[in-house]
């Protein structure tokens, strides 16, 4: 029997499913059914476990990570986070409070990015819509030898310095009033667009991190500029920004 591998299924929701289930008679006879509908497939959908889907996305993932390209081994695993707020109707999801008028839930999301072709979510955190971005940060960045791009709701010195210390490396978009210490400045490449790649101190009294990053002056994939805070110091400025500007295409 052909099992119609998933790179190449184009089922688009259940309906989509129950017409290829429909035209495969041999797969039919093996799960014991004569007939199909996307009706009975929801109702089955509703009845599963979670803890099953959860099982095959992790094995998914497990086998991605396998097949990663050997280009992404350069700059090493590359994790993108960032979060989408939904609209809830106030009547009915009372505990989900968003503004006088509506409630909502946030949904935190990290995925995996190997390559252009090759981005697969690795973990998810719901909260309340009211939750900041940089409230997750110790949930979804938890891997050391693995870079976050991330943009500027996810700004947190104390996470930075903690990310030096433990080998976590972030590339994220620094905000405009962010408060920074010039300590060197290196040369940028003429006729690139990077502006000015430079070493850094952020912030200042309490919270004055403790260890030095780098921020690089150039534009985004909008051709906009932008100033990028990484603590990546082994790549070229054109990597990084490249990376930076890689968020958008993932």
């Amino acid at each position: 029997m052909k099992i119609e591998n998933c790179e190449d299924s184009d089922n688009k929701g259940l309906r989509s499913i129950m017409r290829e289930l429909q035209a495969d008679e041999e797969f039919q006879q093996v799960l014991g059914i004569t007939s199909i509908s996307a009706a009975q497939l929801s109702r089955k959908n509703n009845q599963l476990d979670p803890e099953v889907l959860q099982s095959i996305l992790c094995d998914l993932i497990t086998q991605l990570h396998q097949h990663q390209s050997p280009s992404a081994q350069t700059v090493g695993p590359v994790k993108v986070i960032d979060s989408t707020t939904t609209s809830l109707c106030l009547n009915k999801y009372k505990w989900a409070t968003f503004r006088k008028t509506k409630a909502g839930v946030k949904l935190h999301l990290r995925v995996t990015y190997a390559e252009p072709d090759i981005v697969y979510p690795d973990k998810v955190v719901i909260t309340n819509a009211q939750s900041a971005d940089h409230s997750q940060m110790d949930v979804l960045i938890d891997e050391a030898n693995a870079t976050y791009l991330m943009d500027r709701g996810y700004l947190d010195y104390g996470k930075y310095d903690f990310c030096e210390r433990a080998a976590i490396h972030f590339v994220s978009r620094l905000k405009d009033n962010a408060i920074v210490e010039e300590v060197e400045e290196f040369d940028a490449p003429q006729g690139s667009i990077i502006l000015r790649d430079m070493v850094v101190i952020l912030g200042k009294g309490p919270k004055r991190m403790k260890n030095a990053l780098r921020v690089i002056e150039t534009t985004d994939s909008m051709g906009n500029p932008v100033r990028i805070i990484t603590n990546r110091f082994d790549l070229t400025a054109e990597e990084i920004g490249d990376l930076y500007r890689s968020r958008w295409r993932s």
